[in-house]
């Protein structure tokens, strides 16, 4: 087996607060490998971001704490690295894209400077070289007239040509790892579209892996390799994309997947997930879903190990283990993993950390990716 471009091993990050120590990430272990698409999906509070900052280390620190664990990228701990270091790797080794783009490209600056200025602080090129560099940059990303363009400014370009000029940036010093953290969020569904198909034909002709950070299911159902899931500060499933969306294990991840359109579905309202994500602050005890998990009241009510509790002023009961004891991880079935007590695979399972060294067969054509999302009806 292949061993991982980047490996996250029990990452715990906290960030110092007025009310004490918050942490948004606990336990997290992911692995990415050459070439490989990773998506983290879950709503927003669940940690997402905050563990993709910190493999760049851009948490402002304090209030930001690394807690514990590892981010080994190509075989160095970047949590051992300093300040000086890691600009070394931010931009040429890692790079990463944000979900809106007007608040990362600095608006007094052309395009063409800031282009410029990712590609002479990490390719030994100056002037006219760099300048083509970055021509060459807006010209893969599919930019009509580059060498215009590189003259405007920020404000001059349309949404989904902000989010191209990032992209841009973000290749032009070829990085390994691109992280892309809900990249389509502020444009609209045709833009979107673009947007994906330009990167996996960027990954498809330089080799590099992507971590794609969305909760948008169906841009994990055309792009993801391997899906982790995310909720309250750790990863509570992973499996390869088909395994996911075919047989989703945990109560969250199923949740999520009720709440998506069906096509071919009469109903008039969509299925949705009771209460919020819980604050980090004020965590429950135990399975931290177990406030809004289905699944657990269902089998409370057929069950004398059960526990009365009150979320959101609702009292109802769920089962004692749930609120008892938080489950690690576990290889539930063959490269599945999943975190829940009510698992009937749970109790004879270990925890183990996650890999899958995982490339599914590309879909190349728009076609034939409207023809394997209705194929597929996200997994059901």
């Amino acid at each position: 087996m292949r061993q991982p471009l980047l490996e996250i091993q029990n990452l715990n990050v906290g960030f110092e607060t007025n009310r004490g120590l918050v942490q948004p990430v606990r336990d997290v272990s992911i692995n990415v490998y050459p070439g490989q698409t990773m998506a983290i999906v879950g709503e927003s509070g669940c940690g997402k971001s905050v563990t993709a900052m910190s493999i760049l280390q851009l948490l402002p620190t304090p209030p930001a704490q690394y807690l514990g664990g590892k981010i080994v990228f190509d075989g160095r701990d970047l949590l051992k690295l300093n300040e000086r270091q890691m600009r070394g790797v931010r931009g040429k080794d890692i790079a990463m894209i944000f979900q809106e783009p007007m608040t990362s490209l600095n608006p007094v600056y052309t395009i063409g400077d800031q282009i410029m200025e990712a590609v002479t602080l990490h390719q030994n090129v100056r002037g006219k070289q760099a300048w083509e560099i970055a021509e060459q940059s807006l010209r893969e990303v599919g930019i009509a007239d580059p060498k215009r363009r590189l003259e405007s400014y920020p404000h001059e370009l349309s949404g989904g040509m902000r989010q191209r000029v990032m992209i841009a940036m973000a290749l032009s010093c070829k990085p390994k790892l691109l992280i892309a953290d809900e990249p389509t969020t502020a444009l609209d569904v045709t833009i979107q579209a673009q947007i994906l198909e330009l990167l996996r034909k960027l990954q498809a002709e330089t080799g590099m892996a992507i971590i794609l950070i969305t909760h948008d299911l169906g841009v994990v159902a055309e792009n993801a390799d391997v899906v982790s899931v995310m909720y309250a500060s750790r990863i509570v499933e992973c499996a390869t994309v088909e395994e996911l969306f075919d047989h989703p294990r945990h109560p969250y991840t199923e949740a999520l997947f009720k709440s998506v359109p069906q096509l071919g579905n009469d109903s008039h309202r969509l299925a949705t997930i009771s209460g919020s994500v819980p604050n980090p602050a004020k965590f429950p005890p135990g399975c931290k879903f177990h406030t809004r998990c289905p699944r657990t009241r269902e089998l409370a009510q057929k069950s004398g190990d059960a526990v009365e509790i009150v979320s959101d002023g609702e009292r109802f009961k769920v089962l004692h283990a749930c609120v008892a004891d938080e489950p690690a991880t576990n290889e539930v079935t063959r490269n599945h993993w999943a975190a829940c007590h009510q698992l009937p695979e749970y109790a004879g399972s270990q925890p183990t950390i996650p890999r899958l060294d995982y490339k599914r067969q590309v879909v190349t054509t728009t076609t034939d990716l409207q023809s394997t999302l209705r194929s597929q009806e996200f997994g059901k």
